[in-house]
């Protein structure tokens, strides 16, 4: 597998998001499962998906420090989790097996960018679903629906509860993304600090340079699964975040091929499975219900 790295992808990882890539990518390997691409499959010349089965290989963005969704496994040098287990479920819908993905690392900042300049032909990688960005890309999905929630230090020494209670206080999020952004828009009382990783979050929060980490609750439990000594999640969810996979603007077929895929995956099982041996193994979770795909 063929993996290609943005800047300088995981050069200041720290204990936490450690701690949480070695259980995760244990979990990950032990399940582990081969999604099978599917042979001898035709589509219509000039889409989008005949281009990609001609050309054997599909570049998929993803994150590299999101445990149980996408977390580059320190051992295997490959991308593990829920959006990658989706992603090659497309891949495979494409004749395209899982050896030939070349993965890209994005984080929240060059979704959209990576989209429209070509680098990457689809995007999973906890991609929240919303007017702005549609303005931009185009959306599949979603296959995921999360929420936004606060991680704060063993113990709650701040008494956080929820998000009023971040006036005044030092909180951590991702620069572009919608977390980061809803503080901005809502919260203005909180000092907001931002990074590229939310593993740098996690270690603010660990090293006492900030009273608390927020984003979506998923990626927040599993930064608790890998360390919780150190965190504990609020468990307040204030905000509705659909999960979709990032395409280039106006590419209605592809996006209808997506949606497709996806909504067979829920029906036959596969994207249960997916959930079981990926984020629902580091969370001891079970599968949600399916959300209902937006054919926009």
């Amino acid at each position: 597998m063929r993996i290609t790295r943005y800047a300088a992808a995981l050069a200041a990882v720290g204990v936490a998001l450690a701690a949480c890539s070695s259980e995760a990518g244990n979990q990950a390997e032990d399940a582990a499962e081969d999604t099978t691409a599917v042979e001898d499959v035709e589509f219509e010349a000039g889409t989008t998906m005949a281009e990609l089965n001609e050309a054997g290989t599909v570049t998929i963005g993803t994150k590299f420090d999101q445990p149980g969704f996408g977390l580059l496994n320190p051992r295997t040098q490959e991308p593990e989790g829920f959006d990658v287990e989706i992603a090659k479920l497309v891949a495979a819908k494409l004749g395209i097996a899982a050896e030939d993905i070349t993965w890209t690392e994005t984080v929240s900042a060059n979704r959209e960018p990576f989209i429209q300049n070509g680098q990457v032909d689809i995007v999973a990688a906890t991609y929240t679903i919303n007017d702005t960005r549609k303005t931009l890309v185009d959306f599949a999905g979603p296959y995921y629906e999360a929420g936004q929630d606060i991680m704060v230090a063993k113990g709650n020494p701040e008494g956080i509860e929820g998000p009023d209670d971040l006036a005044g206080k030092t909180v951590c999020s991702v620069e572009g993304s919608t977390p980061a952004q809803n503080i901005r828009d809502k919260y203005p009382q909180a000092q907001l600090t931002t990074y590229d990783v939310y593993s740098k979050c996690a270690d603010a929060l660990t090293n006492g340079q900030v009273d608390a980490v927020t984003t979506d609750n998923v990626i927040l439990t599993g930064l608790v699964a890998g360390s919780p000594e150190d965190f504990e999640l609020v468990g307040n969810p204030f905000t509705e975040e659909p999960y979709g996979i990032g395409l280039a603007k106006g590419d209605d077929t592809f996006r209808t091929f997506i949606n497709d895929t996806l909504e067979e995956s829920f029906e036959n099982g596969d994207w249960e499975a997916a959930w079981d041996r990926t984020a629902g193994s580091i969370t001891d979770t079970k599968a949600p219900e399916a959300p209902t795909v937006d054919r926009y």
